[in-house]
């Protein structure tokens, strides 16, 4: 009796390793699969090559970019009434670019100061409604200037997705 357990179990070990094993190689297998198709789509993706003559004898073949467009887009207004926190508050006028919006100050303080860093002079101000803290690039006032100010901070940050999803806030006093 004894001997019989022993080779049961010992059976059903050598059948949970062998399970193992080729679970393992199916997700290799799918690991695989995935990755040469994003080496493919990034292959895809690559920028086409200019031949450029530089003298008789030697020809460079340089990369060449397409021009990068950043079209406006006619998105809804944000009406909220806000209060400035940190910032001048005479620079914050009625359509605002709204780069971030945090639910603790110091996050919100850190960005500005990133901001500020580059170049711009960065607001931040509190919605009491939202409890969120909104750090803002620049103000405006009118709807075409903050739209055209939104575009160019989405274009000079081309690589930042939290960025590209800068919005316009319109403050309600």
């Amino acid at each position: 009796m004894k001997k019989s357990v022993v080779l049961g179990l010992g059976l059903c070990v050598a059948l949970s390793f062998s399970a193992c094993k080729s679970s393992e190689s199916a997700y290799k297998k799918a690991y695989e699969k995935a990755k040469q198709k994003e080496l493919a789509e990034a292959q895809a993706a690559t920028p086409a090559e200019e031949t450029v003559q530089v003298s008789e004898t030697a020809v460079v073949a340089a990369p060449v970019e397409a021009p990068r467009v950043v079209e406006s887009v006619a998105a809804p207004v944000r009406q909220e009434k806000v209060t400035v926190v940190t910032g001048a508050e005479e620079t914050l006028k009625d359509f605002s670019v709204v780069c971030g919006s945090f639910g603790v100050k110091a996050n919100a303080d850190g960005l500005k100061s990133r901001l500020e860093a580059d170049g711009y002079q960065a607001l931040v101000v509190y919605n009491a409604d939202a409890n969120t803290y909104r750090v803002i690039v620049s103000s405006f006032d009118d709807r075409a200037s903050a739209e055209q100010a939104r575009d160019a901070f989405k274009a000079r940050y081309p690589q930042n997705a939290d960025f590209q999803k800068a919005w316009l806030l319109y403050r309600l006093k």
